[in-house]
């Protein structure tokens, strides 16, 4: 009746921490239309191609049966575009010579082709999530978030005279300024729930690591904002900070199994053991980062361009890289098949938790883009056309699901990501080789 609301910005502090809320209703002011939804984008990159044949659908339109591969995001079958028919010449050789795994990771948000160097002097392009954390991530806390699930510590060169730069981001805020991605749950964490206040990493590590939650130095100031808030409000707000103390209780537990085995260079403090539950903990983190609008921007690497992981809890003790030069052999693209399955029921995983947190009006996914795929997709013969590609999420009305939509081939997959951009309100002039934005993603 006084007309009074909570910002959307609204803290819970307490010393070391800040926990940023979700969307309240109390932040609609009284008598007034709910807020703009905000959108958010995520780009979640696998490496290494996929299976072609498992992966495209036979139909063309909404009548369209979901392949082996893809059978996982069924339950958001509705949400989904299948999206056939697009390249990146640039990630092409064009003189010069291997190295398609690292033009590949390079230039799958670029467009560009990035120069043969193993030195200093790389030279890429602006990665489109730079593009959008510089239109809509200023607002934010976090402009953009960059997140992996592979060591990158790797210098020099990688895949045939270029540097290892190219193969570990796919997100570059100029032409020569790569940004690695975080892997480490436990730093994600502390990114999202420092209160700012010190800018020493160690010390707030400190306070947030004896004995308590996060969520314990701000008790005082969620009692004293719970009376403030209507009775569905408060199942929210309880909701929220139950997965905030879930996920940290799942750092915390990593942290202590870290704690009696020996050190791995290729494992951090703080990483859990198993690409799944790194891939899940991960997924988890961001999708709290979307709920309290802490970024609007993510990357997420499943991968890295030649990587190679194995994946034993699907029964493939094959290494992910060697697997996917298969030379057409059935039994081996039957165990690649099974990875590219694996990455696409880790995908389900993430959507399933932007479907069950509500937003404005609506939940995460109906206000979200996930864009998820590779910039390769034979693997075998290392080809950049017919690139696997799939859009998740209503992007608050921008985007239509439930179709397999076909444009002709070559089409430039930097097409897409400008559509993406412009529905956003973001219209860069040109992104790599674009020649304009798709029709029909609505």
């Amino acid at each position: 009746m006084m007309k009074q609301s909570l910002s959307r910005r609204t803290f819970l502090r307490g010393l070391g921490a800040s926990v940023a809320l979700p969307y309240l209703d109390a932040m609609t002011p009284a008598f007034g239309a709910p807020a703009a939804p905000v959108t958010r984008v995520a780009f979640v990159y696998t490496a290494n191609g996929v299976i072609m044949k498992d992966w495209t659908p036979a139909e063309i339109g909404s009548e369209f049966a979901l392949p082996k591969t893809l059978m996982p995001i069924e339950p958001f079958c509705d949400q989904s575009l299948v999206v056939s028919g697009l390249a990146h010449r640039n990630g092409e050789a064009l003189g010069d010579g291997p190295g398609d795994h690292a033009r590949a990771g390079a230039s799958w948000l670029t467009g560009a082709h990035p120069r043969k160097t193993r030195g200093a002097d790389i030279h890429n392009g602006w990665s489109i999530d730079q593009v959008l954390a510089d239109a809509i991530g200023q607002t934010t806390p976090l402009p953009s978030l960059e997140i992996g699930l592979q060591d990158v510590r790797m210098v020099g060169g990688c895949d045939s005279g270029y540097s290892c730069a190219y193969s570990n981001t796919i997100s570059w805020s100029s032409p020569t300024t790569p940004l690695p991605y975080e892997n480490n749950p436990r730093r994600v964490f502390e990114r999202l729930f420092g209160d700012g206040e010190t800018t020493d990493p160690e010390a707030r590590a400190v306070r947030l690591r004896q004995n308590r939650s996060l969520l314990d130095f701000v008790l005082d100031d969620t009692q004293r904002l719970a009376p403030r808030l209507g009775a569905s409000d408060r199942n929210k707000l309880d909701d929220y900070l139950d997965s905030v103390r879930e996920v940290e209780r799942r750092i915390q537990n990593i942290e202590r199994q870290d704690a009696v085995e020996l050190p791995s260079l290729d494992r951090p403090e703080g990483v859990p053991p198993t690409f799944e539950e790194h891939a899940e903990l991960m997924s988890d983190l961001i999708a709290i980062a979307f709920q309290a609008d802490l970024t609007r921007v993510v990357t997420f690497m499943y991968s890295r361009e030649g990587g190679n992981r194995t994946y034993p809890s699907i029964g493939v003790p094959d290494a992910h890289h060697g697997l996917s030069h298969h030379q057409n052999d059935p039994e081996r693209m039957t165990r690649l098949q099974k990875i590219d399955e694996h990455h696409v029921a880790t995908l389900a995983h993430f959507l399933g938790k932007l479907r069950d947190a509500q937003d404005e009006t609506g939940s995460l996914l109906d206000h979200s883009m996930v864009l998820y795929g590779s910039s390769l997709s034979d693997s075998n013969r290392h080809t950049h056309d017919e690139l696997p590609t799939l859009l998740v999420g209503g992007g608050s009305g921008a985007v239509r699901g439930g179709r397999h939509l076909r444009f002709p081939d070559g089409t430039p997959m930097t097409n897409l990501l400008l559509t993406m951009a412009d529905s956003l309100g973001v219209s860069p002039d040109r992104l790599g080789d674009s020649t304009g934005p798709l029709p029909s993603l609505t």
